[in-house]
């Protein structure tokens, strides 16, 4: 196996279809901890659809892309979108991400329109360029970070939930007044004696 950047300029700057699936790992910081990410390149092709939904089971994350330059990949974003709320985790976290941004003159999904459909879905957005690298390491700094930190409330909500320590135990007891109609015999503060 390769060195990470050997994986990162295949999985990412060489122009080859995806043929079924690519693997790689991915390392960045976060907080002063090391993430360590396994990224499932799944191709796009109608012809392996089949082999890629089941990678959407476990899946924490992905990364929806599309070419800025076809528009019939952007069309199709809607459907792999589907898939994956259909077979994936309802938790996942997902980003649109605009492809080939290098093209601004073939331009043929507008930003904005683009920009609109991942704010109504509640997706991340981004426009990257893997041929010059723009936003490409923004991207999965993005999409992990964001992983990371649903990941970490989710764990401290499971420890807080399952916690049996006595300050995590308490519970709140209402006791209501007596009503027997009796007063009781004290007096006032102040009060001569």
């Amino acid at each position: 196996m390769g060195t990470r950047d050997d994986e990162y300029d295949y999985l990412f700057k060489e122009s080859k279809s995806t043929i079924g699936v690519e693997f790689a790992t991915r390392s960045i910081q976060v907080d002063g901890k090391t993430i360590k990410a396994q990224i499932w390149d799944t191709a796009g092709q109608e012809r392996y659809r089949a082999i890629t939904s089941a990678y959407y089971r476990g899946a924490v994350g992905a990364l929806l892309v599309y070419d800025i330059a076809k528009h019939l990949t952007y069309e199709n974003v809607e459907r792999w979108l589907k898939e994956l709320r259909d077979h994936a985790d309802s938790n996942i976290v997902i980003m649109l991400v605009g492809n080939k941004s290098d093209l601004r003159h073939l331009r043929a999904v507008p930003t904005d329109e683009a920009r609109a459909f991942a704010e109504k879905n509640n997706l991340s957005f981004i426009e990257t360029s893997a041929l010059d690298s723009t936003n490409v390491e923004e991207a999965f700094k993005n999409i992990l970070t964001e992983i990371y930190r649903i990941v970490s409330q989710k764990q401290i909500a499971d420890r807080a939930a399952h916690d049996e320590s006595p300050g995590n135990n308490v519970v709140d007891i209402s006791v209501p007044p007596t009503t027997d109609g009796q007063r009781p015999n004290k007096l006032q503060c102040c009060q001569s004696l």
